[in-house]
């Protein structure tokens, strides 16, 4: 007698094939080539985005809740952002366990252009952010290009590492009246982060390359940060702040990174009239700043938040600790004829603790600024 037995076939479905609640939802790969392929893609852990995809106008790119492990591949040059005025952003979220995307070496493009007015998020054509992370695992190999305002928004709760990403918003230089056309273009905006890591990357822009712990509504805190080998050209330098009220920020490692054509080089501010607040433990090792038109290095307590008429305001505020700031071998600054190679302006009491500066040398610009004269630097000579 013969018995037939049955033969089980296993499929691997696209996103647009499968069906929500599909026991198979974690072996399959899906599909992104166009936005209504979304939602259908995210129930697999496996997705790949498809060359020529094209954001509609005021639409979000929206990998929010991916599933854990979920491996994300770009295929090809993508558009985001749309070119319409809007403020909803970011242009494209993403959130997830232990997350790999990989961009690979392809160009996601933010239509900055149709957006760029000098003003930025200070007024003028409303303009979304960019990217949101707040995943786990890994972010590599992606080229972004042309965004409207802030780059990357990072707030990752496990280790995240961002690798090899190059940001180039270089078409912004463009002057108009004396100021650029891109503006408040962050390359990497860092806050609530636990556990980060950028490194190998990119940054070509207006504004800040990282700023850690960006001004926020809501107190932050900022831990175990590594910003390494990085480039940043042509904006605001490596900064740690703006410091809130509230904020902590602590345990971060900058090195080997370069600042050339900046306005500052390596910068900590707080915010006048913060208080409840902390920086420390804050080393500098290897970096090498060329040409900065303001300040090589500068650590104020007392910036005047206000981006439209911005600057310090020169009187320090006590709210903020500033801890064991820590210069170790191999930081090269140079500043131009009108900047100042150093500038630290302090609360009464408020920089404390370990202040080895032995491993800065700075030259160029004017005179240097240390104040008040108990700041406990050592190492160090103006």
């Amino acid at each position: 007698m013969l018995v037939s037995i049955p033969v089980v076939l296993v499929a691997v479905l696209t996103g647009s094939q499968l069906a929500a609640g599909t026991p198979m939802e974690k072996r399959c790969t899906g599909t992104i080539a166009k936005a209504a392929d979304v939602t259908a893609a995210k129930l697999c852990t496996t997705i790949n985005i498809s060359a020529g995809l094209k954001m509609p106008d005021k639409t979000i790119l929206d990998l929010n809740n991916l599933l854990t492990g979920t491996v994300v591949n770009l295929k090809g040059n993508i558009n985001v952002c749309g070119k319409t005025p809007w403020v909803d952003g970011p242009c494209i979220q993403i959130s997830g366990e232990s997350v790999t995307f990989n961009g690979g070496g392809y160009t996601i493009d933010g239509n900055g252009p149709s957006f760029w007015d000098t003003l930025g998020g200070n007024g003028g054509v409303d303009k979304p952010k960019f990217i949101r992370v707040t995943t786990s695992g890994t972010f590599s190999n992606v080229i972004i290009k042309n965004s409207p305002r802030h780059v990357f928004s990072i707030a990752n709760k496990k280790a995240l590492v961002v690798d090899n990403v190059k940001i180039d918003n270089s078409a912004g230089n463009v002057e108009v009246d004396g100021d650029a056309l891109a503006h408040n273009t962050d390359c990497f905006d860092v806050s609530s982060a636990h556990g980060l890591t950028i490194q190998n990357s990119n940054c070509d822009n207006q504004d800040d390359c990282i700023a850690a712990s960006l001004l926020n509504s809501n107190p932050i805190e900022l831990t175990d940060i590594k910003f390494l080998n990085n480039k940043c050209n042509g904006g605001h330098g490596i900064s740690i702040g703006s410091v809130a009220t509230g904020s902590v920020v602590s345990g971060i490692t900058i090195t080997g990174n370069t600042v050339t054509n900046s306005d500052n080089g390596l910068r900590i501010k707080t915010i006048s009239g913060a208080t409840g607040a902390s920086v420390s433990d804050i080393t500098y090792t290897g970096n090498t700043v060329t040409a900065a038109s303001k300040y090589g290095v500068i650590i104020q307590a007392s910036t005047a938040q206000d981006y439209l008429n911005g600057g310090p305001t020169g009187i320090p505020t006590n709210g903020v600790a500033i801890t064991n700031i820590v210069f170790a071998s191999g930081n090269k600054v140079t500043v131009g004829s009108k900047g100042k190679k150093v500038y630290v302006l302090c609360g009464t009491g408020t920089c404390t603790g370990n202040w080895n500066w032995s491993g800065l040398t700075a030259s160029g610009g004017v005179a240097s600024s240390i104040t008040p004269s108990t700041v406990p630097i050592t190492g160090f000579k103006l």
